[in-house]
């Protein structure tokens, strides 16, 4: 990515629909892809190619690494698709979304993925389900195998209203269905490897909600083994929250770097 040049608007770009609002001083624009509720954040300088991050869930939590990626010229987009664990009924609205923003809009078809805690979820099944449409994830204390968290059968005490919720959301029959489930994160990422996803963690070493044991460990010494490439940050004595870094600089270096 050329980190110094950046596009001037000209009467033939596509304009977000919608008035727009202000974002921590860049342009908001709210709109609606597949009867979902849309965000997208313009940078005041945005970068040639259109490089973007995509945020999953909790759009402006701990946005310090939004802010950064939006002043260094890549765009912040979001789709609400609900509290739905990554299913497979959100995913497709996630297909129709990156359409949209890259055949209507020109964004870059290689985003950056984002998923705090269970955010997780949405960005590795996506990136698992489209491999050479990723340009790297950051996971921020993210949840990546679901029998860790929702479902508490490890060191997490889990969320047993979640759980049944995503029982329901991926259509399982049963408790014992969901369990023998062989499409979690940790479980999925060859695809991933075979395409060279770069892949960074960062996350809290005390974290009982998410633990990074069963979580960003297991992805880790997998992904290694597969060949891949990830970086680890960890925080020591830091639990689930807060998300994120207080200096985000080596996120950003490393999103830039493999973007």
């Amino acid at each position: 990515m050329d980190r110094t040049t950046t596009e001037k608007r000209t009467k033939t770009d596509p304009i977000f629909p919608g008035q727009p609002a202000d974002y921590h001083g860049f342009a908001r624009h709210d709109f609606t892809v597949d009867d979902c509720p849309a965000i997208v954040v313009e940078p005041n300088n945005p970068l040639s190619g259109r490089p973007w991050v995509w945020r999953a869930e909790f759009f402006d939590a701990f946005p310090l690494f939004d802010l950064a990626m939006l002043e260094r010229g890549c765009h912040l987009a979001y789709i609400q698709v609900g509290n739905t664990f990554g299913c497979p009924s959100a995913l497709a609205h996630w297909d129709i979304f990156y359409e949209e923003l890259t055949n209507t809009y020109g964004f870059s078809p290689k985003p950056i993925l984002e998923g705090l805690s269970r955010g997780g979820l949405y960005i590795y099944n996506w990136a698992a389900a489209h491999p050479h449409s990723v340009g790297c994830l950051y996971g921020d204390a993210p949840v990546c195998d679901f029998k860790s968290w929702p479902a508490g059968r490890g060191e997490s005490p889990g969320s047993p209203t979640d759980w049944q919720k995503l029982i329901q959301d991926y259509g399982f029959q049963s408790e014992g269905e969901a369990l023998a489930y062989p499409g979690n994160p940790i479980d999925n990422l060859q695809p991933l490897a075979e395409a060279n996803i770069p892949i960074i963690h960062v996350y809290g070493d005390a974290d009982p909600t998410v633990p990074w044991r069963e979580n960003t460990r297991i992805v880790a010494d997998r992904y290694r083994a597969l060949g891949g490439t990830i970086e680890l940050i960890p925080k020591p004595g830091i639990e689930h929250h807060p998300h994120g870094l207080d200096d985000p600089t080596p996120v950003v270096e490393f999103a830039l770097r493999y973007q």
